[in-house]
């Protein structure tokens, strides 16, 4: 057939022009096929007439033609409306495996559009007069020959990512030019969804772009037309000649329009030209946000999450019980419909008001996000949500039930807490765009009047407490009603606080008495401040159906300075009996949801957590969640990106869910580890008494207190006027990267736990040094102590020190490493925080700590870190839940064996780092005053060997594990089990084994 044949028949008075829509759509198809020379439907499988689907196995088609991966192809007679046939594909598009190309055709045009995921929509059109032309045909003939062709080259991501930098680049600018950073934030998002709105159809004519794009407009009249169009945007009405809808919704609330200049107007001009409608909602909120806060400008460029990685908390806490509910539901209504004879009798309004309950159940289902940040979890939540209704309608459509108008789940289903105002409003503005995009690629029609629901339940406000007056008398009272110990503070407000302005900006501890009436009091002379007494509380959490989410991460040691010690002593006190005070922040989260779980109808929870939750102090609620609750599903470790940087996570789910998955297989339990060995659940491990007070964190400098060698001996040549050496005050110092690479030869300032600042001032060179480069910023610190005492190390560690006195040396680890080994250390050198000291100088402790059963127990009870996903190694986990051998040890010798053992290994490992032929060992400096030098040699590498002893390291040693470390390792694992009686010890004995009999021996000594 040519194209004029088929122009002639199918065309205006042609012979099949006539043919009604179900006579002509089959042979119409066929003509195609033969003017473009593809394949016809029945020439492969999953090509065929008439499509339907699979699941249910009802009779009605649901695309005149599909071709499995490629094309649904939808024929109408001419004049028909193709808008709504393709609204008919789209909205069952997921029943026929989602095609990445959909055709409407009425014979008198031929319209394609893509829908490839993750990629932005494009449209073709061929009319019937110009299938004469070669490159229409061409064009037709690539939708079966090469479907993928059609797939845009440019992402939604891409889209997304360029117009996050336009917008920061805009939010740059304003803020430049002395705009206020949240009145531009505001300003620049009602901007966005204008952008979306006008891409979508929402606003007609293209009306924003051609606002922005009109040059006859200077800057100011510009500004004031903006304004006059979120107005009417605002109660909806009419807009020069056009109809505006309402958009309502909270976005449009407050119109302020900052005054713009010519180049925030090229800028907004630039954005205009990009294809909005495709913004990937999935990452949308969190690039936004990256861009209009300034505080997060600088994590513009840096990796986000996937959302198929967020999908593991979503898959198991809201789609597979749902979709389970939904599977025992629909042979049930199947059922009741075979039953019926016709149509809305007894069985049919049966099965229709089954199917009515779990539309309201849906409708009433609330998914809660308590740290929502901009959004992204609650978006893909709502989809997950929105995905499971629509497919239920699908089905029940197929079984015979009527189809309903529109859908019951959207926005409202969406709770969320987010302290950010920047970001809470990008939640906001993600669920709106998400609900949109959604109807529109399932062929739903918008919801108008108002087009955007209000998100009221999206609220800016803290997660975790709640601070209250504090009326004279009430709060112990308060208290006790609560089951809480009130925390009182004093409350330093602006008297109109900016809600963009955190809770820890408005927090000052005080201990000052407020006198009888703790009510309002001016703050002295400033007409702007007042101060209130205050209790804290534990903030309320709206009752849902689940909850999901990324909590903040901030660990243990780091609440007191990022929080301020108001907050940190407010949330110590109201959760003093739940979660510990050094755990991570994250943990309040999940005990939060644990609680909920237990007496707020919470069916399940599911969250992200850092890798440490499984040990030390954190795993306290773990612990409590496991058995209170369960845990029945978890990813261990998982990469992450949290503020821009990529990190190893745990995903948690908890509740009520059906058992159990752990890394994506099936097992029989979950442990608070996030293991699932019945017999080496390392949450049972009790920390032992024997073992305490032993291992410590080295100290915490928080400032410039290092020095480099060259500068110390300087120094310690140096006198002072009350006499004495600044020996006593500069040591050796060894980091975490001292032990793992080469040492630094790097120094410490040191006036220990409690030197009086006018004892310090006496050696005079040091403490000069700190006067310049650790004073001034121990002034600008939130706790109190660190800046007091600002020339003592902030965690100076006294029971460290004293554990120390006496010994010649020590044992250390770093707290972070690839491989888990031990070194000893001379006791002239201080430790630092990413070193774990054990305060024993002897081969025997260091040979039990470095064997092979030390290590599967360390391992076993570590958190992961970082980027390397290494282990971390704590004290009270890894060091003080560990059974040695018992007193005495099992087997006679034993500790001779083990000692020997050991110090041969750590003899050959120092003759591999320092060989002798490489090295030289020079006497360290001696201080003035004294008689020797007290400090050990020190080693450098002889000239030509500079480069070869760089290579020399225990990280690449112990990459490497040549034979002789294998071997001297085996020896010492050897001496180990004899010492445990282990007779039928070798070492393939399996880690599980060895956890096994030492979770015993630890429950037993705990006994």
């Amino acid at each position: 057939m040519t194209p004029q044949d088929f122009i002639t028949k199918w065309g205006p008075g042609g012979p099949a022009f006539h043919l009604n829509e179900e006579q002509g759509a089959q042979s119409h198809f066929i003509d195609l096929c033969d003017l473009l020379g593809v394949p016809k439907p029945g020439s492969e499988d999953g090509y065929v007439f008439e499509k339907q689907t699979l699941v249910l196995g009802e009779a009605r088609g649901y695309a005149d033609v599909f071709r499995r991966g490629a094309f649904a192809w939808e024929n109408k007679a001419p004049g028909k409306n193709l808008d709504s046939a393709l609204k008919q594909l789209l909205n069952y598009s997921s029943a026929l495996s989602n095609p990445p190309i959909l055709v409407v055709c009425d014979r008198l045009q031929i319209r394609v559009q893509t829908q490839f995921t993750g990629h932005p929509t494009e449209k073709f059109n061929v009319l019937l007069a110009e299938l004469a032309q070669p490159e229409k045909l061409a064009l037709l003939r690539r939708i079966w020959l090469d479907p993928e062709s059609f797939r845009p080259k440019i992402t939604s991501r891409d889209i997304t990512e360029v117009a996050a930098k336009s917008f920061a680049t805009l939010a740059g600018q304003m803020r430049k030019a002395g705009h206020d950073a949240q009145k531009v934030s505001h300003f620049l998002t009602q901007c966005l969804f204008c952008f979306f709105a006008e891409d979508v159809g929402l606003l007609p004519d293209r009306m924003f772009d051609a606002l922005l794009n009109n040059r006859k407009r200077t800057p100011e009249a510009l500004t004031d037309g903006i304004s006059s169009l979120f107005q009417v945007m605002q109660r909806g009405g009419a807009y020069g000649n056009d109809d505006i809808p309402w958009f309502n919704g909270g976005l449009f609330k407050t119109i302020d329009v900052p005054k713009l200049d010519i180049m925030n107007v090229s800028e907004l001009r630039s954005a205009a030209a990009l294809n909005w409608s495709a913004i990937d909602v999935s990452i949308f909120g969190t690039l936004f946000e990256r861009g209009l806060d300034p505080a997060k400008r600088s994590q513009l460029g840096a990796h986000y999450t996937d959302p198929a990685t967020i999908q593991r908390i979503i898959e198991p806490v809201l789609q597979r019980p749902l979709l389970q509910i939904w599977e025992l539901l629909a042979p049930e209504l199947i059922g009741l419909l075979a039953k019926s004879k016709r149509k809305y009798d007894a069985n049919y309004k049966l099965a229709y008001a089954k199917f009515t309950d779990w539309l309201d159940q849906l409708k009433n289902y609330r998914v809660l996000d308590p740290a929502c940040g901009s959004g992204n979890f609650l978006f893909l939540g709502l989809k997950a949500l929105k995905d499971i209704e629509h497919q239920s309608h699908l089905a029940a459509e197929a079984m015979g039930l009527d189809r309903e108008v529109d859908l019951v789940t959207g926005p409202h289903n969406m709770l969320g807490i987010e302290l950010n105002e920047y970001a809470a409003e990008l939640a906001r503005v993600t669920v709106w765009i998400g609900e949109i995009q959604w109807r529109l690629s399932k062929g739903y029609e918008f919801k108008l009047n108002p087009v955007l629901e209000p998100l009221d339940n999206i609220e800016c406000r803290d997660a975790l407490l709640t601070f209250v007056p504090n009326v004279a008398g009430d709060g112990e009272s308060a208290g006790r009603a609560a089951g809480q110990r009130p925390a009182a503070h004093t409350l330093r407000f602006l008297k109109s606080p900016p809600a963009s302005a955190p809770l820890t900006d408005q927090l000052v501890n005080s201990s000052s008495n407020l006198g009888s009436d703790p009510s309002l009091k001016d703050a002295g002379s400033d007409p702007n401040l007042r101060v209130l007494r205050t209790k804290a509380v534990e903030a309320a959490w709206p009752k849902a159906s689940i909850v999901i989410g990324n909590p903040p991460f901030l660990g243990g040691s780091k609440k007191r300075r990022e929080l301020g010690d108001a907050y940190f002593e407010a949330l110590d006190t109201v959760f003093a009996k739940r979660v510990p005070g050094g755990a991570d922040l994250v943990c309040y989260w999940f005990d939060k949801a644990r609680k909920a779980i237990e007496t707020n109808g919470l069916g399940a929870a599911g969250l992200v957590a850092t890798q440490s939750i499984r040990s030390g102090s954190n795993r306290v609620v773990l612990d409590a969640i496991r058995n209170n609750t369960r845990i029945f599903d978890a990813w261990s470790d998982e990469p992450w990106v949290n503020d821009g940087a990529a990190v190893r996570v745990s995903l948690v789910s908890f509740g009520w869910g059906e058992c159990c998955y752990l890394n994506g297989e099936r097992v029989e339990q979950i442990n608070a580890e996030l293991g699932s060995s019945v017999n080496s659940d390392m949450s049972l491990a009790k920390p032992l008494a024997e073992n305490a007070g032993i291992s410590f964190e080295g100290t915490k400098k928080y400032g410039d207190f290092d020095v480099t060698g060259e500068l110390a001996r300087s120094w310690l040549r140096q006198p002072n006027p009350h006499g004495k050496s600044n020996a006593d005050v500069v040591k050796p110092w060894r980091n975490g990267q001292d032990l793992t690479r080469r040492p630094s030869d790097t120094w410490v300032i040191d006036f220990g736990a409690h030197m009086p600042e006018t004892d310090a001032c006496l050696y005079e060179a040091p403490f000069s040094h700190l006067v310049r480069r650790v004073k001034p910023e121990r002034m600008k610190v939130r706790r109190e102590r660190t800046k007091r005492l600002w020339w003592i190390h902030e965690e100076a560690r006294v029971a460290l020190r004293q554990a120390l006195t006496g010994l010649p040396r020590f044992i250390a680890t770093p707290r972070v490493a690839k491989h888990r080994f031990f070194v000893f250390l001379d006791a002239t050198v201080l430790p630092d925080t990413r070193l774990n000291v054990i305060t024993k100088a002897d081969d025997l402790t260091f040979g039990i700590l470095s064997s092979r059963m030390h290590e599967a127990w360390s391992l076993a009870n570590a958190s992961m870190h970082g980027v390397g996903n290494d282990p971390t190694y704590n004290a009270k986990s890894c060091f003080e839940t560990f059974p040695f051998p018992s007193n005495g040890l099992k087997v006679r010798g034993s500790a001779e064996a083990i000692a020997k053992a050991a110090k041969h290994l750590n003899d050959l490992r120092e003759n591999w780092l320092n060989p002798p032929e490489w090295t030289d060992r020079i006497p360290e400096v001696t201080p003035l005053g004294m008689a020797s030098s007290p400090y050990p040699d020190r080693i450098i590498a002889k000239p030509g060997h500079e480069k070869d002893l760089l290579e020399r390291t225990l990280t690449k040693l112990y990459n490497q594990r040549p034979a002789w470390l294998d071997a001297a390792h085996k020896q010492l694992d050897a001496a180990v089990a004899q010492a445990y009686g282990w007779a039928d010890y070798t070492a393939d004995m399996p880690d599980e084994e060895i956890l096994k009999r030492l979770l015993a021996l630890n429950l037993e000594r705990a006994a």
